[in-house]
Order: C-alpha cells, then sequence, then structure tokens
C-alpha cells in the first residue's frame, strides 16, 4: 500500500474515532433542555422527568461489564459499530411519544453508551498505540464538545424544525448513522489476532492499581456529577440571575474542551502522571472553595477553575486507563471495571449533595463534603498516576502471563 494511501486510511480512522466519540453525550446532555417540555406532553411528574436521565446513567454503570464480553465475542471495531447503531435506535425510540417508549428507548441509549464508553479506550490502544496520548486528547474533546452540542443546540433545532421535542432529540439519531457508517469499512475486516483469550479478571481485581484506578474514575465524575447537577442552583441561590448561571455553567464546559485536548497530549508523554493528576485536584478543589466561600464574587473565575481541573480529570483518567493495561483486550477490561464502578459512585453524588442541602439548609455543608470528595480524588490520582514498578506486571496481566 502506497504512503498516501496509509495516511488516507490512519486520518480516516482517526476520523471515525473522533465522530464516535461526538455521539458519548449528546442523547444525555439534550434531554434536560426540554425536560419541561417533556413533562407536559407526557404528563410525568418532577420524579419521572428526571427518571429519564437516572435510568441512562444507572445504565452507563450496571452495563458497562457487557463491554468485554461483546468485544472478546466480536472484536472492539464491530462492537463500536454496533452500538452506534443501538445508539440510533434508542434515540428515536425514546422519541416515539409514549412513556414507556421514553422509559425504554432511554435504557436501550445508555447501554449503547455504556458499552462505547468502555470500548473507546480499547481502540485508542488497538489502532493508536504509539500516539494513545493524542488520540486520547481528541476523543475526549470531541466527547465533552458533543456534550455541549447536545446541551446548546437541542432548543435551537426546536425551534428552527418546528417538530418539537420529539423531533429535536431525534436528530440525535443522526450523528451516530453518519458514525457508524465511517466505522463500516473498519467493522467488517475480520477482528485483529482473531477472538481475543478472556481477560484474567480474578487477576484484574486483586491488582490494587485497579482500585486506585477505579476509585480515581469514580471519584472525579463524583465531584463533576455534582457541579453538573447544582452549580447553577447554588448560583442563582447566591443571587445571580438564572439565564447567568446558566451561561457559567457552559462556560465550564468550554473550558473543558480545550483542556481535555492539552492535558493527554502533555501527559501521555511522561512515565508517570503523578503531578498532572496533583493539578487536576487541585484545580477542582480550588473551583469548589471559590464557589463555596464567595460564589458570586468573582462566578466566571471559579467555573473556569472547575472546567480545567474537571476536564484534565476526565482525560486523565481515560488515558491512565489505557497506559496501565498492555494490550486492547487488557485495556477494554480495565475500562470495564473503572467505568462500571465509576459511574455507580458517580451517579451517588447529586442525590447526596441534595441531601446534604436539605438536611443543613444550606451550601456550605455540600460543597464542604465535594472539596472532602476532591481530597480522596487527589489520594487515589496519587496511586493511579504512578506506572508499574520496574520488573512488576501492569494491573491488568498480559495474555500470554
Amino acid at each position: 500500500m502506497s504512503e498516501h494511501r496509509v495516511r488516507l486510511s490512519w486520518f480516516l480512522l482517526l476520523g471515525g474515532v473522533v465522530l464516535a466519540s461526538l455521539n458519548l453525550r449528546p442523547a444525555l446532555a439534550g434531554i434536560s433542555p426540554v425536560l419541561d417540555e417533556i413533562m407536559d406532553d407526557l404528563g410525568l411528574s418532577p420524579a419521572g422527568g428526571g427518571a429519564i436521565t437516572t435510568v441512562m446513567v444507572v445504565c452507563l454503570g450496571v452495563l458497562a461489564p457487557l463491554a468485554p464480553v461483546l468485544a472478546r465475542r466480536f472484536g472492539l471495531d464491530r462492537t463500536l459499530s454496533a452500538g452506534l447503531l443501538v445508539l440510533a435506535a434508542g434515540v428515536l425510540l425514546r422519541s416515539a411519544g409514549s412513556v414507556p417508549a421514553l422509559y425504554a428507548g432511554a435504557a436501550v441509549a445508555g447501554t449503547a453508551i455504556a458499552i462505547m464508553n468502555v470500548v473507546m479506550p480499547g481502540i485508542v490502544k488497538q489502532h493508536f498505540p504509539e500516539r494513545v496520548g493524542l488520540v486520547t486528547g481528541l476523543y475526549v474533546s470531541a466527547l465533552v464538545l458533543g456534550a455541549a452540542a447536545g446541551a446548546g443546540l437541542t432548543v435551537p433545532l426546536e425551534h428552527a424544525t418546528g417538530y418539537g421535542w420529539r423531533g429535536a432529540t431525534a436528530l440525535a439519531a443522526l450523528p451516530a448513522v453518519a458514525a457508524a457508517l465511517l466505522w463500516l469499512p473498519q467493522a467488517l475486516r475480520p477482528p485483529a489476532g482473531g477472538p481475543a483469550a478472556p481477560r484474567p479478571f480474578r487477576a484484574l481485581l486483586r491488582a490494587p492499581a485497579t482500585w486506585s484506578v477505579t476509585v480515581f474514575m469514580g471519584l472525579q465524575s463524583l465531584t463533576f456529577y455534582i457541579t453538573l447537577a447544582w452549580l447553577p442552583t447554588i448560583f442563582r441561590e447566591a443571587g445571580i440571575p438564572a439565564e447567568q448561571a446558566g451561561y457559567l455553567l457552559s462556560l465550564s464546559n468550554l473550558v473543558q474542551i480545550a483542556v481535555t485536548l492539552a492535558v493527554p497530549l502533555h501527559a501521555g508523554r511522561a512515565r508517570s502522571q503523578v503531578s498532572h493528576v496533583t493539578a487536576a485536584a487541585l484545580l477542582t478543589a480550588a473551583g469548589y472553595a471559590g464557589v463555596l466561600l464567595a460564589p458570586a464574587t468573582a462566578p466566571w473565575l471559579w467555573v473556569t477553575l472547575l472546567g480545567l481541573g474537571q476536564g484534565a480529570s476526565i482525560a486523565l483518567a481515560l488515558l491512565i486507563i489505557t497506559l496501565r493495561a498492555p494490550d486492547p483486550a487488557s485495556v477494554t477490561a480495565l475500562s470495564a471495571v473503572a467505568q462500571s464502578a465509576g459511574y455507580v459512585l458517580a451517579a451517588l453524588g447529586p442525590f447526596l449533595v441534595g441531601v446534604l442541602r436539605e438536611v443543613s439548609g444550606g451550601w456550605t455543608v455540600p460543597l464542604l463534603a465535594g472539596l472532602g470528595a476532591c481530597a480522596l480524588q487527589l489520594a487515589a490520582g496519587l496511586f493511579a498516576g504512578r506506572p508499574a514498578p520496574a520488573g512488576r506486571p501492569d494491573p491488568v496481566p498480559d495474555r500470554s502471563a
């Protein structure tokens, strides 16, 4: 094959990874802007409306272990391609207009996202072993950009098309189908090296590094979902207008796009990521402290610090998963454990903060709890960010071991 064709194939493969990553969050982020309309149309209570997203987030954690099984049976490329098509089907079912279809579609879409979340680090390890930092940065940036697009474009698309919430949310199926088509040539090829051998999960679960990576993944997700759920409310109660509070949350997400691209590129070249996870945790903690002590004084500064810290944290969590395992199947196994337990832990964050707010009557105790989570995130990151000592195996043993 000529050098030109090899380069073209590489860029098409990279484009497929980026486009697939863009689909990992719009189905989640696009519900919130039209939630009131969904509840009014279908007669749902606030609890019933919140359950739409809850169903999806629970699927992210509970069903993540399906991914290694599917990848071992069909290969990473085919699993990703199928996940995109299942995602499109779930989004369309969710938009069908009945309550059973709404929740069933949410579960189908959440299942697809759970599987794709897990296989993406393995895809990076399989196709870009020499460019893990660069490609991780690109795909995590695309993930964050997809979330921002889902949140920001749903209502304008609803107004532009005149199709209501059903049509606006159904449009999220189009980029999923487009990504599946772009990935199709790769999916039609036989899996590299034939079917993968079963992963040594017992050895994986016994390795301390596995749990430091898992705890780091879970705590950085928990601190992110707390701010995603409650930050605008905190700002509004501090006297900031509702519209400005929404813009501040958007600013935090926009900052994440830049940092998720830069941090893996730099951290991926280093043997140890300890300094990076330390800086990320401290930036997140500084943002929490600013919101706690002076929420209305310099809110743009606090959300910028949160964006820098949280964007770096999710990028580092996914990078470390990819770096700490020796082959794509091992990466997928470690990714399944870390993301399954991590998302279950993260799902508790917004709920527990709401309980603390109700019991304490203010935001001091909940935000102090958030700072405590940042400290635990730092502690876990100090272990997760260290490479395996010389002469000792990676957290996931090699297939030949």
